[in-house]
């Protein structure tokens, strides 16, 4: 009996791999490793700034406030607030997009760090030219709009000024 008559279904979850004789079985030569190949993918929505400046949480002072704004009750008693101060710049950040303590905390301490970026290298931030590109883009979006308006006018006081001339008779609409 052969080989191939023991295996009616195909497996598709074992993977065979043949090592070199002068590897031994700790090592893995990189066209086997499966990290390799895989380029690294950035997860739709987060925005990934390894360029930004870590903040060292002594220089940092942290505060609970009441919250603010609408949502009644369950909002303005509750001190969810975050309000948190970088104490070497003097940065102040205050946080309360969201009801938990915790989220605030986090997207506290990263707005404050894009903030403190900003604050120590300037123009070199990876923040400020995100936004100077978006701000870049959006003024060329008005500017395609405005031009696009414009064309519409145009084109509608030519529409209208053929409209209202007079067109000679011809012979054959008699």
């Amino acid at each position: 009996m052969s080989t191939s008559g023991l295996f009616r279904f195909p497996i598709p979850l074992t993977r065979v791999c043949l090592v070199p004789w002068g590897l031994r079985l700790c090592e893995k030569p990189e066209l086997l490793s499966p990290g390799t190949a895989v380029a690294p993918v950035q997860v739709a929505g987060k925005k990934d700034h390894p360029a930004l400046l870590s903040l060292d949480e002594s220089e940092l002072e942290e505060q609970f406030v009441k919250g603010h704004g609408p949502g009644g009750q369950a909002t303005n008693k509750t001190s969810n607030c975050v309000v948190l101060r970088h104490v070497p710049s003097g940065i102040v950040v205050k946080c309360h997009q969201t009801r938990s303590v915790d989220q605030n905390r986090k997207l506290a301490r990263r707005i404050l760090q894009e903030k403190v970026d900003v604050f120590y290298n300037g123009e070199n931030s990876p923040v400020y030219k995100e936004k100077r590109e978006a701000e870049k883009r959006k003024q060329e979006r008005k500017k395609r709009a405005k031009e696009t308006l414009e064309k519409k006018k145009l084109l509608k006081e030519q529409w209208e000024s053929s409209k209202n001339v007079p067109r000679e008779r011809t012979a054959d609409s008699d």
